[in-house]
């Protein structure tokens, strides 16, 4: 779900940053709330799954800090990209990373739940 989940948001920031008018924007809005959907609760349960219970806690607030870290550098980033290239460059360049980081989801993150343990 993860890496699915980044991807269906890498489409619909492309769908946004390519689209003239407001269907192909609600579009890229609704893929991308689904794939934000499918992400965040899905990134925080794989921490839990790795996480020891008794630095479970910490485990989980060093993922928030490194993911609001991103937050705050795409910022950046996307700022700068837009003062030199529009904002239309700098919204294609943010959906090229979110589909880097579901490639780099699914080369490093492996699966925890083991076969013996299917619901």
């Amino acid at each position: 779900m993860i890496v699915s989940g980044m991807w269906v948001q890498a489409i619909g920031i492309l769908i946004i940053a390519v689209g003239h008018h407001e269907l192909p924007w609600l579009a890229g809005l609704i893929l991308l709330g689904l794939g934000t959907a499918q992400v965040y609760p899905t990134l925080l349960a794989a921490i839990g799954d790795v996480a020891n219970p008794r630095w479970r806690a910490s485990a989980v607030g060093v993922y928030r800090l490194w993911r609001d870290l991103g937050y705050a550098a795409g910022a950046i980033l996307s700022g700068i990209v837009a003062d030199l290239f529009g904002i239309r460059s700098s919204i294609v360049l943010v959906g090229f990373l979110t589909f880097l980081s579901g490639i780099g989801a699914a080369g490093f993150m492996r699966e925890t739940l083991q076969p013996d343990q299917n619901p």
